[in-house]
Formats: C-alpha cells, structure tokens, sequence
C-alpha cells in the first residue's frame, strides 16, 4: 500500500527535528509546514488569499544556518499542480533550492548541508 503525502511529511519533518531542529543542536534549524490545503467557506478562502496565502507553496520550509529548502511533498504517483510547478520555478530563478521528494529516503539521500 503506498503511503500518503501526510504520512511521508510526518515522516520527514519527525527526521529532520531529530536531527538538526532539537534544543541541544546547535545552531539549532527550523523546519514547518505550510498548511495550504483543506476545504475553506468562500470568506475565510479571501482572507486567507488577502493575508498572504499563496497557492502552489512548498509543503515544507526547512532552514539552515546557510540556506533554505522548500520541500515539496509527493507519493510516488502524485504530481505538481500548475501553481506548484510555478512556485518552483519562481524559487529556483532566486537561486534558491526546491526540492520535489517522494519519501523519507529522498531526505536523507539528499546533501542538506
């Protein structure tokens, strides 16, 4: 059975607290989610939207003492919408680093630092 994307988040963001983001690391990194999803009313959508949500954001934010990654959160068979697909390329043209993982694996295969 393949795992969700929730299970794969939990997954990564309980490895990189234990490894980098806990009150004796240091410097000690941060690591968050950006809760876009879910189903919202027509009045709390607009002023999520007017308060600066933004459709296509990594699912997680993970920062380091030298640099940022948005973590973009996918199962094996899941795809980018549009707007992720944009956000990406937006990061990117920073020169900032976005990365699209499909499993804990990815994280930890991944040179973070």
């Amino acid at each position: 059975m393949e795992k969700t994307e929730n299970l794969i988040q939990q997954e990564i963001v309980i490895y990189l607290t234990n490894k980098y983001c806990l009150k004796h690391h240091q410097p000690r990194f941060i690591v968050f989610a950006v809760p876009n999803g879910g189903k919202r009313d027509a009045r709390e959508a607009k002023t999520l939207k007017n308060t600066g949500l933004l459709k296509g954001v990594s699912d997680l934010i993970f920062q380091t003492d030298k640099c940022t990654y948005y973590i973009e959160v996918k199962t094996d068979k899941g795809i980018q919408t549009p707007e992720q697909k944009d956000f990406q390329q937006r990061i990117e043209a920073l020169g900032k680093i976005y990365l699209l993982v499909r499993s804990l694996d990815d994280i930890i295969t991944t040179k973070l630092l």
